[in-house]
């Protein structure tokens, strides 16, 4: 990975969530009444998370979880319903701030919210790091090497999700970008999972570990893949 592309990749997609769609991503993470195709990628987002969650476990008591791209907060507090720690972090100052406002007071001691980079190394270590369709803007090379930064600091397992290189996903990101720069999100940057593996094998810190599970999700408009990592 290349500090300055990461670097600006992630500018753009603070800029984009934090400016342009908060208020979007606000209605779509609520239960407000949505269009046509949200509430497509509402259902996906709902099946995704509960992936994600089923596969950390059903008792998470003891467990300190990094919720990598935290947005409004909905994975960190089924994390600590489980009885996880969980350090949930964005981007995005003002999706951080919402998700303390929507944080229910029974679990609001589990969770510690910050705004700012996933990769900070001051966030600690993990038991479990999950990484909820935050790392689909960034290019296959960047995105693999910012998880191996987390698994030097991760003792089980990374799940994530990655934007499937599918011709049906090429088409609708061909769509999107007719449409004005401001009122569009940063690329997706669809990925190959036979490529992500390969890339994986080729990073010193991943060395102990090894892939898990892989399940896609496709629901109108919301396609996307998610991907386990086990430490050996």
């Amino acid at each position: 990975m290349t500090d300055a592309t990461y670097q600006e990749r992630r500018g753009q997609i603070e800029n984009y969530f934090d400016r342009t769609a908060s208020a979007a991503w606000a209605t779509l993470t609520s239960d407000a009444p949505v269009g046509r195709i949200r509430t497509t990628v509402r259902a996906g987002r709902d099946r995704m998370r509960a992936t994600l969650i089923s596969w950390l476990g059903e008792d998470l008591s003891g467990k300190r979880i990094l919720d990598a791209g935290c947005g409004t907060g909905a994975l960190a507090v089924e994390a600590a319903r489980r009885g996880a720690e969980v350090v949930a972090i964005d981007l995005s100052p003002t999706l951080v701030e919402l998700a303390r406002t929507r944080i229910p007071q029974d679990v609001a001691h589990l969770v510690e919210f910050h705004s700012g980079d996933m990769l900070d190394p001051a966030l600690g270590h993990f038991d479990h790091v999950v990484a909820m369709d935050s790392i689909i803007h960034y290019q296959t090379d960047d995105a693999v090497s910012a998880l191996a930064q987390l698994a030097d600091r991760t003792a089980g397992s990374i799940v994530f999700t990655f934007a499937p290189r599918t011709p049906v996903l090429a088409a609708m990101i061909s769509v999107g970008r007719l449409f004005p720069r401001g009122d569009r999100a940063p690329w997706l940057e669809p990925m190959a999972e036979a490529r992500i593996a390969r890339l994986m094998r080729a990073h010193r810190p991943l060395d102990a570990w090894h892939c898990g599970r892989s399940q896609r999700v496709s629901s109108g408009f919301y396609k996307s893949q998610a991907m386990e990592w086990l430490r050996a």
